[in-house]
C-alpha cells in the first residue's frame, strides 16, 4: 500500500531536511480554474469565469500560509475591493480564493499576487490574473436553501430529507411553462419535484423523502424561459443528504459499552485476521501472506487490551505473542532492523519499493514500541512468559540504532539495504511521526544514539518549531495546522504525552491542540466538501477514492478517516466521542463492519471504503485504552531504559 510512513511524507520530510542547507528555485502560478469547464482567455482575459464558484491557483511550490494575508488583492473594474477567504490545499501548492457572496455578471475583476512566500522561504514570482463574469442574456445566479448550505463548488450540502431549495435567475421567469422535463434530481431513490414561480425565483419541493447521507444531482436542462429569453442547460449541482436526523442506525448503549464494543470488534483484526504461520498482522484486509512490521507492533499492544478486556484469555494472548517473537527472532533484519513488509510464512523481506528491501527504522522503532510494552506485561516467574521476556530483550538488544546514522552522522537516516544501501537516502527529521525512533535509539543499552544526533538531526536545531497559532490553537511543532493526525499517535500510543516536554515543546499541548486545529479546520469546511461537520471529522493519512493519501488541512480530498478522530480520544475525549457516536449510530449501516470501522469515507464522492489497515486500526484499540485505563501509557514508561533514554534527551516526564 501507499503507506503514511514512507511514500506520502517522503516529500515534506525531505523539504524539513534541507531547508537550512539548499536553495530553493522561485515559485510561480501555474494555472487558474474556476468552475467545471476549462477556462480560455480573450484579450489578455480569462472569460466565462462563474459567478458563483471559488477561483483556484496552482503553484509550481508549497506557499507559505503567514504571506498569504497580506500577499493578494482583489478587484472589481472599478478599482473597488472584493471581500474574500483564503484555503491552501494539495500540500499548499494550491490556493483557492472563496469570494464574498457572488460575483456581478459580465464584469472584469482582477487578483494580483505579491509579496508571497514559498514554505521554505523561496520567493513566488508576482503575478496578476484578469477575468470577465459569465454574460448570458440569462444568468442563473445563485441557489439558497434555509436547511443547507450552498457552497462554491457547485455542491449543496447538509440537505435535509425533505428535499426544498429555491432557484434565483437574473431576470423574471414566465410562469406559463412546465418545468418537470427541465429541472430533475437524480439519485439513489426516484424523487418527484414541485415548482413554485414567483418573479425571478423558482421554489423546489420534492414531494418524496430523500436516502439519507447520499448524493443526488439537480439537473437544469436548457429552455426555461425569462422575459429576457431562454437559459442555457446548466453544469449540474451535487446535493449530499444528511444523516438521518433522528433515530439511529443500531440500539442506542451506555459509552462504556460502545468503546468496549467498538475496541473488541476492532482487535478481532488483529486477532481473528493475524497470519496464521507469523501470528503478524496483515498489512491490509486483502494482503495474503504480506504482513507489516509497524502495524504488528501495533497489535502485540492490543493484544494486551484483549487480555485485559476479557476478549481473550491471558494463556491464549501469551501463545499468540509466544508465536510473534519466535517469527521476528528468525525473520530477515539488516543491522538489527527488519524491514517494512515481511512474508508472513518465509519471514523474508517483501520489498516496499524499488530500493526500500531492507532495515526500516521506523517501523523497527513501532515493533520494539509493542514488544517493550508486552515484555513490562509479562510474568518473569512464568516460565514461558519469562522465555518471551528474554526474547524481547535479545531482539531490541540487537537493533543497531547508532549505525543508522550513516557513518556517524548528526541524524538517523529511515532505510539501508544490502543491494542498495542508502539510496532511499531519507533522514528522519521532525516534526512528524517518528519521535519514538530517536527516544529508542537514546534509550539502547547496546548501540545508543548521543542528544547531539537527537538535537542536531530530530530537531534540526528548533528549526522543526512552528509556533503559530491556528483558529485560536497554539501549535509548538511541525508544518502549518499540524499535519496529518497520525503524527500525534504513533509515537504517543507507549510515550505518554500527559506530562512530556523538552526544550522543544510540550507533547500534551502539541498533541491536543493538533486536534483541535484539524477539527477546527473540518467545522470551517472551507472547500465546502459533503459529509464534514462538528461530529464528521477527522484528517489523516488512509485510503481515499483515488488510492491512498496523507490527508491533512492541507491535503484535503474532503475524506474523513474514523482512525483519526477516534485516536485522538485521550486529547479530545469529548470531540471524539460526539465524532465515534456519530460514525456508529448516524452512518454505522454504512461504516461498520467485520473488523471495525472501515478506513475512510468520502461523501462528495459517494464513496466508502471497504478496506481495513493495520496501522489504522491498532491506534483506536490503543488509545482508547490510553484514554480508559492509560494502561499502554503506563506499561511502556515504567520500562527503565526508557526512562534513560528521555533522561538522555532531557525530557521532563
Amino acid at each position: 500500500m501507499l503507506n503514511k510512513i514512507s511514500f506520502i511524507l517522503i516529500l515534506s520530510i525531505a523539504l524539513f531536511s534541507c531547508k537550512e542547507e539548499d536553495s530553493f528555485p522561485d515559485i510561480s502560478l501555474e494555472k487558474f480554474e474556476s468552475g467545471a469547464e476549462e477556462l480560455t482567455q480573450e484579450d489578455g482575459y480569462y472569460i466565462n469565469v462563474p459567478l458563483d464558484r471559488a477561483l483556484s491557483f496552482s503553484f509550481s511550490g508549497p506557499l507559505d500560509l503567514r504571506s498569504i494575508s497580506s500577499g493578494i488583492t482583489f478587484t472589481n473594474e472599478n478599482g473597488q475591493n472584493v471581500g474574500f477567504t483564503t484555503s491552501l490545499i494539495s500540500n499548499n501548492r494550491n490556493l483557492v480564493i472563496f469570494p464574498a457572496g457572488v460575483l456581478s455578471a459580465f464584469s472584469r475583476y482582477k487578483i494580483e499576487f505579491s509579496n508571497l512566500k514559498g514554505a521554505n522561504g523561496e520567493n513566488v514570482l508576482n503575478s496578476t490574473i484578469n477575468f470577465r463574469t459569465l454574460q448570458n442574456r440569462v444568468s442563473f445566479i445563485k441557489f439558497t436553501s434555509e436547511d443547507a448550505l450552498v457552497t462554491n463548488f457547485g455542491r449543496i450540502i447538509n440537505v435535509p430529507l425533505d428535499f426544498s431549495v429555491e432557484m434565483e435567475l437574473s431576470h423574471k421567469i414566465l410562469t406559463d411553462q412546465v418545468l418537470s422535463d427541465k429541472i430533475t434530481l437524480v439519485g439513489p431513490t426516484a424523487t418527484q419535484l414541485d415548482f413554485e414561480i414567483v418573479e425571478n425565483k423558482i421554489k423546489i419541493n420534492s414531494n418524496i423523502r430523500l436516502k439519507d447521507f447520499s448524493k443526488y444531482e439537480l439537473r437544469i436542462a436548457q429552455g426555461i424561459e425569462s422575459v429576457a429569453g431562454t437559459l442555457e442547460a446548466l453544469t449540474p449541482t451535487n446535493v449530499f443528504t444528511k444523516p438521518i436526523a433522528e433515530g439511529s442506525k443500531f440500539p442506542q448503549i451506555p459509552i462504556d459499552q460502545l468503546l468496549t464494543k467498538v475496541q473488541e470488534q476492532t482487535f478481532r483484526y488483529f486477532w481473528d485476521f493475524g497470519h496464521p504461520a507469523s501470528g503478524m498482522a496483515r498489512e491490509r484486509n486483502t494482503s495474503g501472506n504480506l504482513v507489516t512490521v509497524g502495524g504488528s507492533g501495533f497489535g502485540v499492544m492490543a493484544i494486551l487490551v484483549g487480555i485485559e478486556r476479557g476478549f481473550i484469555n491471558r494463556t491464549e494472548g501469551v501463545e499468540r505473542l509466544k508465536k510473534i517473537v519466535d517469527f521476528l527472532e528468525a525473520a530477515d533484519r539488516f543491522h538489527g532492523a527488519w524491514p517494512h513488509w515481511f512474508d508472513g510464512n518465509t519471514g523474508r523481506v517483501l520489498p516496499f519499493s524499488q530500493f526500500d528491501n531492507g532495515g526500516d527504522l521506523v517501523e523497527t522503532a513501532f515493533m520494539i514500541q509493542g514488544l517493550l510494552t508486552v515484555r513490562q506485561y509479562l510474568d518473569a516467574s512464568h516460565p514461558i512468559e519469562k522465555s518471551i521476556i528474554d526474547q524481547i530483550t535479545k531482539l531490541w538488544e540487537e537493533v543497531e540504532w547508532s549505525w543508522y546514522t550513516r557513518g556517524g552522522q548528526d541524524v538517523l537516516y529511515w532505510h539501508w539495504s544490502p543491494q542498495h544501501e542508502w539510496a532511499m537516502n531519507l533522514p528522519i527529521r521532525g516534526y512528524n511521526e517518528s519521535l519514538l525512533v530517536y527516544v529508542l535509539a537514546a534509550a539502547s543499552p547496546t548501540h545508543p544514539i548521543t542528544k547531539t544526533v537527537y538535537d542536531n538531526g530530530w530537531a534540526r536545531n528548533g528549526s522543526m518549531r512552528n509556533g503559530g497559532t491556528f483558529y485560536t490553537h497554539l501549535l509548538p511543532l511541525g508544518e502549518s495546522f499540524g499535519g496529518p493526525l497520525f503524527y500525534s499517535h504513533y509515537s504517543f500510543l507507549g510515550l505518554d504525552p500527559r506530562n512530556l516536554s523538552d526544550q522543544y515543546a510540550n507533547y500534551w499541548t502539541q498533541g491536543r491542540n493538533h486536534t483541535l486545529i484539524n477539527r477546527a479546520y473540518c467545522v470551517q469546511n472551507p472547500q465546502g466538501f459533503a459529509g464534514i461537520s462538528n461530529f464528521s471529522w477527522g484528517l489523516t493519512a488512509s485510503d481515499n477514492h483515488l488510492g491512498y493519501s496523507a490527508h491533512s488541512p492541507t491535503n484535503d480530498l474532503g475524506v474523513i478517516t474514523p482512525t483519526a478522530a477516534l485516536s485522538s480520544m485521550p486529547y479530545t475525549p469529548e470531540e471524539s466521542i460526539q465524532a465515534l457516536e456519530f460514525f456508529y449510530y448516524k452512518i454505522g449501516d454504512k461504516l461498520w463492519g467485520e473488523y471495525g470501522f472501515y478506513d475512510a469515507y468520502n461523501q462528495t464522492e459517494d464513496w466508502v471504503a471497504d478496506s481495513y489497515l493495520a496501522i489504522d486500526q491498532g491506534p483506536i484499540i490503543i488509545m482508547i485504552e490510553n484514554h480508559r485505563t492509560a494502561l499502554l501509557w503506563d506499561l511502556f514508561m515504567q520500562d527503565e531504559q526508557v526512562k534513560a533514554g528521555l533522561d538522555k534527551l532531557n525530557f521532563n516526564y
